[in-house]
């Protein structure tokens, strides 16, 4: 595999790094089970303080790149009660669980599952690579999540059991219905920003991730967005029983991009598929999305098989053009400069575990969470 050594990044440029390391390598672990207003209670009463945390610094955050007042974000909210109500009974029921034990108004979690739909949630970098172009001859699927630092100590590790559904592992925000992470089914999900049209109101995407949790093929995932009506354009990357998949997804319909025996899907912040590749020239580029999707394929060349665990995370720390690189570090662009490699997954489904960095790759460790 061909990768530019850690090195190509500066002594001096190094040295800006932040230290995170006062926070600790791993993220808190909770665990909960049972029905969703009971999985919802033991989440509120378990993360309670992360859950206040975010709430309170949510909207503020979100203000760092447009201007959204508190009324509107609350209508909006309020608004998608009916379109979670319709796609989802038992998730808008977690949710009540979670705001009873929490201490937190059910207008304020659902205000957390809205963020997204009031400016871009993220520009990550993401890729798929099958079963038999990798070194543990299992699927696995990995990125790194350029987000907010401000998000970390709400950040943590949860584990859900739910009656008569896979259980799922993620990473997560406190009170967020579902995050990056994985199911005992065997998928693995990814996710990262889409720019292209929106409209003010559907079901949060994170409820349609959550439905992915509760498929266990491909198929299953596909219909799980499909059958939503949706308020935003939105990108999975996924590790599914039947291979590598990438969802490009718009409010009207689902693309599905596969490797085609290329070994790997790769994914940044732009449209890929060729239907909706007019769509990159209606909107502006995010956080230099075409060279990051150019840089990881570069380091992912399909001529180097089979793909090592060591290898995904050399790509994920690398710093071809620092600080815009894959490995993101804050910088000067006005709009999302104070963004981050917040963490860094890397997730094995079938073997029910991930890898998570908590801060930049390029400067600490990967622990292991498992899905047991």
């Amino acid at each position: 595999m061909a990768t530019t050594p850690q090195s190509s990044l500066s002594e001096s440029a190094l040295s800006s790094v932040p230290d995170r390391s006062e926070k600790g390598t791993r993220y808190r672990e909770i665990s909960v089970e049972g029905a969703p207003r009971e999985m919802g209670r033991q989440i509120g009463e378990a993360a309670r303080e992360e859950i206040k945390g975010f709430c309170q610094i949510a909207l503020d955050r979100v203000n760092l790149t447009m201007a959204v007042s508190r009324e509107r974000a609350l209508r909006t909210a309020n608004a998608c009660f009916r379109y979670i109500r319709e796609y989802s009974p038992h998730m808008l029921t977690e949710i009540e669980g979670m705001a009873e034990a929490s201490g937190v108004s059910l207008h304020e979690l659902i205000l957390l599952q809205i963020r997204n739909q009031l400016r871009p949630d993220a520009g990550c970098t993401a890729v798929s690579i099958a079963a038999d172009r990798s070194a543990v001859g299992r699927i696995m699927v990995a990125q790194n999540w350029d987000n907010d630092p401000e998000l970390d100590p709400f950040t943590v590790i949860l584990t859900r059991r739910p009656a008569g559904k896979p259980a799922l592992l993620n990473i997560t925000q406190a009170g967020l219905i579902a995050y990056i992470g994985l199911n005992e089914a065997g998928i693995g999900v990814c996710m990262n920003t889409l720019p292209a049209p929106s409209r003010e109101l559907g079901v949060p995407h994170y409820f349609t991730v959550r439905g992915i949790y509760e498929a266990s093929s491909l198929q299953g995932a596909v219909h799980a967005v499909r059958r939503a009506h949706r308020a935003i354009p939105a990108n999975l990357l996924l590790a599914t029983p039947q291979g590598p998949a990438d969802l490009e997804i718009t409010v009207n319909d689902v693309h599905v991009l596969r490797d085609n025996g290329r070994g790997a899907v790769v994914h940044t912040n732009h449209c890929l598929h060729p239907d909706l590749s007019p769509i990159n020239d209606q909107f502006p580029e995010l956080i230099q999305s075409v060279p990051r999707k150019a840089r990881i394929e570069t380091l992912l060349s399909i001529s180097e098989r089979p793909y090592a665990l060591q290898a995904l995370k050399t790509a994920l720390a690398d710093h071809e053009n620092y600080p815009r690189s894959i490995c993101r570090h804050p910088n000067d662009d006005r709009g999302t400069g104070f963004w981050a490699t917040v963490f860094s997954v890397i997730i094995d489904p079938e073997a029910g575990m991930m890898h998570v960095s908590r801060g930049n790759p390029c400067c600490c460790r990967y622990e292991t969470y498992r899905l047991n």
